[in-house]
């Protein structure tokens, strides 16, 4: 496990687009290196990067927030992927643990993150302690 700097980048872009493709985007390795080198350089996000024998194998990208009511920032893990083949074989255990301690390393109040409905990783949300929120509706207002 890693924390990306600027010299992953060539590691990160394959990742992200399969991120990306997985989410229903066209292939953009270019889109993704410009979003990826922007990120790094504004120091925007944390990225993580999994290895599985040396291999990357997944990775998760954190934003900076605010909690008003709490007083304190927050973590967005926005983006969590781990490839096919290294599925179920802990590196989404790893990555999210990896998120957690920065979060307390760094004093934060803790992560927030969305997910689809049918996706089968809620089992390891909850498994790993993170609690579904049913006190509060999630809205999105989309400019495009």
């Amino acid at each position: 496990m890693i924390k990306a700097k600027e010299k992953h980048i060539p590691i990160l872009i394959p990742l992200l687009d399969k991120y990306r493709i997985f989410y229903g985007q066209n292939s953009d390795q270019e889109g993704a290196k410009i979003f990826l080198e922007a990120r790094i350089k504004n120091k925007d996000s944390i990225i993580f990067i999994a290895f599985y024998d040396s291999t990357p194998a997944g990775f998760t990208q954190l934003y900076s927030s605010f909690s008003t009511v709490s007083l304190k920032p927050i973590f967005i893990l926005n983006d969590l992927y781990v490839y096919n083949e290294f599925r179920k074989k802990g590196i989404g255990e790893v990555l999210l643990n990896s998120a957690k301690d920065y979060c307390i390393l760094s004093d934060y109040k803790g992560l927030a993150l969305e997910t689809a409905i049918n996706n089968p990783a809620q089992k390891l949300y909850e498994r790993l302690g993170w609690k579904k929120t049913t006190s509060s509706l999630y809205y999105f207002w989309e400019a495009n």
